[in-house]
């Protein structure tokens, strides 16, 4: 039985996400992901970036420091997040109910020195 699943599928929405500023090492050295999620989370309540975080954490965040990308929750200060090129604030931040085909970049702005 194979895991993928097709983009046309009513239960998945296939989204992009991109990481850059290091955040890709995190990832396996991803700087770029296909996803399928589920359209719904496990209370019924339609997939956002909240749900999206979650699922990175869960499922494609290999590396142990996870702490790096996220705190109490949420992507951590520091880290700039663009829905479909628009800054999240403008798109409602975690809220923002997920479509297909959309682009989410998470940046990382923190830099050693």
């Amino acid at each position: 039985m194979s895991a993928e699943v097709e983009e046309a599928s009513p239960e998945y929405v296939p989204i992009t996400v991109e990481f850059s500023g290091g955040l890709e090492m995190l990832f396996s050295n991803e700087r770029k992901l296909s996803l399928s999620i589920p359209r719904r989370d496990k209370d019924g309540q339609k997939a956002n970036v909240a749900f999206l975080i979650d699922y990175l954490c869960q499922d494609c965040l290999k590396d142990p420091r996870k702490d790096l990308f996220v705190l109490d929750g949420s992507v951590r200060p520091g880290i700039l997040v663009l829905i479909n090129d628009a800054d999240w604030e403008l798109e409602g931040e975690e809220k923002y109910e997920l479509q297909d085909n959309d682009n989410i970049l998470f940046v990382s702005t923190l830099h050693g020195g």
